[in-house]
């Protein structure tokens, strides 16, 4: 009973990370989210833990984990198409991703989304990386115990041992994501 209550309120605060109404989408002039100051929290190696298995269908229909990446560095970004800070750190997300591209991986998380906006959104941004749409939370749901996202947009910097290295709550800068993940990448 005690987790399921925790993964409720777990799940209440992602889904009222960027404002939405009872379907998760934004209402007309909604422009609430969760006040995330998008600094990253690098946790010591000694103090990490696993990050729990990530795997689900792909925006262009294809299929994305973190297994796949196994002895890389990831980054998992939590977004969704009508989440504002989220649309403003789509080109710092790209940027960093195209910069690493080979040494580490970026997947995405579309959290509470409709999926064409989603994948209207990922054509217009066109990140280079995959996208898992999780309609329901349950990828978000499963760090529970671990690091969870805790907010929309939340960036989650996975270690090459599939780790919780670091975690940003709301829209990361650039310089503290490329260096961030440039530290994780080459210990």
């Amino acid at each position: 009973m005690r987790a399921t209550s925790i993964s409720l309120v777990l799940l209440a605060a992602l889904a009222a990370g960027c404002a939405g109404n009872q379907s998760g989408q934004p209402q007309v002039g909604d422009t609430r989210f969760v006040a995330g100051d998008g600094k990253i929290q690098i946790f010591e190696a000694a103090d990490r833990k696993p990050a729990p298995p990530v795997e689900g269908p792909t925006l262009d229909g294809g299929t994305a984990s973190l297994a796949a990446h196994k002895g890389k560095v990831v980054v998992l970004n939590f977004w969704a198409s009508w989440c504002g800070p989220c649309r403003a750190e789509a080109p710092v997300l790209k940027e960093v991703a195209g910069k690493t591209k080979g040494d580490v991986q970026f997947i995405g998380i579309d959290f509470k989304d409709r999926k064409a906006d989603a994948i209207a959104f990922e054509r217009t941004e066109q990140t280079g990386y995959s996208h898992i749409f999780d309609q329901p939370g349950k990828v978000a749901l499963s760090f529970q115990g671990t690091v969870p996202p805790a907010a929309i947009p939340s960036t989650l910097i996975i270690d090459r041992q599939g780790r919780v290295a670091a975690r940003a709550l709301g829209a990361v800068k650039y310089t503290d994501l490329m260096d961030t993940v440039t530290k994780v990448r080459d210990e």
